[in-house]
């Protein structure tokens, strides 16, 4: 299905994990020109927008000044009147207390044409994520939703509290709790019993999950003396009981693990989703951004010359992307390739090629320069020429072994790391007119100038020094958290700047590098 210019789609995001997206909300967001997202829409999901397009946080805080709900309706009007095409992300379903239906009606009212699409309901999916199934055979057959924003002290209440108390079923509130206390003398009075199992879920369904159990008589003061704030479902019935067993969410091995990614931007979403499969709060800061060379002048002179070489040797996915670029401007593809040997220093690498169509001839058993160097000496002879597009500023070992045995080893810088744009510690610029202004400490770096990041990982030397200079050289901050490292170039990287490195992955790949993460976790459990 297409997108129309001058559509409003108003899109249900879900509770929070990424993966409970719609298939049709993730087709439209990968086209939308404009995206006005909620409070509660997990931030993750928004990588999925085009590169292109304006994103624009529309969230209203409790108790505090924000958009009204006429100036989001005005704004989502005044974009499709621009013959722009609008995704309204808001968070679990439009139409369950989402205000989706008022924003329909005034789309219509402009004669803007729109699109519902509904979205999982946080009602029955943060129940579910913390084990609490909301109807279960002999103990409940029916749930009642409803919204935690009807205060029953209020007597414009459109809530019936004593057909409440009375249900047989369970009770499930969202928005719960800014009214909880009201909510429970409300219940305990129409004469539900004040023993009624109770479960409150903050940010369920995400990484941040906590759960509170107790019963309507005392589940108040558990989740203060938990320090709960808002967004907060609330849940009552027999059926929280069963959460002692039905639990999954937050019995993974990393759950509430908080773990701040260094790498480049485009690739950091590859680490920070096979961590938060495994529970922990990936804090996305890259320490490193790829940039072009300066100049790629030899780089497409070396795509134009590739028959001249015995081997092009490839140490890193970012040299593959480069180099196939080179490929692609010079008007060739995959045939270049023929007759010359390719080798790749790790499968991610080898993936990267293979995805152009072109097999490695050789991957070595150790994901390190040295390794690749060693692999490669029986198969050269003194004047071959090697092809070694790569970072402008790698380390000098792979090109020194080869010339050592009167090999030609044409290093051509094919990209380079630097620092994000916004410089040391400042947030770079975004789209979003929900991120810090310009010129702010990167989150994840004053997480951990706070001392609330567990596990800093990198997977590069560049991401270590990187990172030292964003915290303007001050390493007390990374004493606190356990370092976790793909590699030992990477660790001894770490160590020379002043590290203690806790973690090393035996593969050293990201998955091994999560895998590590876990086995350290799983020993000291």
């Amino acid at each position: 299905m297409t997108i129309h210019k001058g559509t409003v789609y108003l899109v249900g995001a879900g509770p929070g994990d990424p993966g409970l997206l719609t298939l049709r909300a993730h087709e439209l967001l990968q086209q939308a020109d404009v995206v006005v997202y909620d409070r509660l829409v997990d931030e993750r999901i928004l990588r999925y927008a085009r590169p292109d397009a304006e994103v624009t946080y529309a969230g209203k805080w409790p108790r505090r000044t924000s958009n009204t709900q006429e100036d989001i309706n005005q704004h989502l009007i005044d974009y499709a009147q621009q013959g722009k095409s609008v995704v309204r992300l808001k968070g679990g379903d439009p139409f369950v207390f989402g205000r989706g239906g008022e924003e329909a009606i005034a789309l219509l009212s402009a004669d803007v044409p729109f699109e519902v699409v509904p979205g999982v309901t946080s009602a029955i999916a943060v129940p579910a994520y913390a084990g609490i199934p909301v109807t279960h055979r002999g103990v409940s057959a029916s749930f009642t939703v409803v919204s935690g924003s009807e205060d029953p002290g209020k007597p414009e209440s459109q809530l019936d509290w004593a057909s409440l108390a009375a249900g047989a079923g369970t009770l499930i509130l969202l928005m719960a709790w800014e009214t909880l206390p009201n909510v429970v003398e409300a219940l305990i009075a129409h004469g539900k019993p004040a023993d009624t199992p109770a479960a409150l879920i903050q940010w369920g369904a995400r990484p941040e999950q906590r759960t509170v159990e107790g019963t309507l008589a005392n589940i108040l003061q558990r989740g203060k003396e938990a320090g709960l704030e808002p967004p907060v479902v609330a849940v009552f019935g027999d059926v929280v009981a069963l959460r002692s067993q039905v639990r999954w969410y937050d019995s993974r091995p990393l759950f509430g693990v908080r773990v701040l990614v260094t790498r480049a931007r485009p690739q950091a979403s590859v680490l920070a989703d096979l961590l938060a499969q495994e529970g922990a709060l990936a804090v996305e800061t890259p320490a490193i951004q790829i940039a072009p060379p300066e100049d790629d002048s030899r780089l497409r002179q070396a795509a134009q010359e590739l028959p001249r070489y015995r081997w092009a040797v490839f140490t890193s996915v970012n040299g593959v992307d480069a180099f196939w670029e080179a490929v692609r401007k010079e008007g060739l593809d995959a045939r270049a390739f023929a007759g010359v040997r390719i080798a790749a220093i790790g499968p991610a690498t080898a993936e990267a090629l293979q995805r152009r169509g072109l097999s490695p001839d050789l991957v070595p058993s150790e994901y390190v320069a040295e390794a690749l160097a060693e692999a490669l000496r029986p198969t050269l002879r003194p004047g071959d020429r090697v092809l070694l597009p790569r970072a402008a500023e790698a380390r000098a070992i792979l090109v020194d072994a080869l010339s050592a045995i009167g090999v030609v080893v044409d290093e051509v810088p094919a990209y380079q790391t630097v620092l994000p744009d916004g410089g040391e510690g400042e947030t770079p610029a975004v789209t979003s007119t929900s991120a810090a202004p310009v010129g702010t400490p990167l989150p994840g770096i004053q997480m951990l100038r706070d001392g609330n990041i567990d596990v800093v990982t990198f997977a590069s030397s560049s991401t270590v020094r990187n990172l030292v200079q964003l915290l303007g050289g001050d390493i007390a901050p990374l004493q606190k958290p356990l370092i976790a490292c793909i590699g030992p170039i990477t660790a001894d990287t770490a160590r020379t700047l002043g590290l203690h490195v806790d973690i090393q992955a035996a593969d050293y790949t990201i998955p091994g590098l999560v895998e590590a993460i876990k086995a350290h976790f799983h020993e000291t459990a």
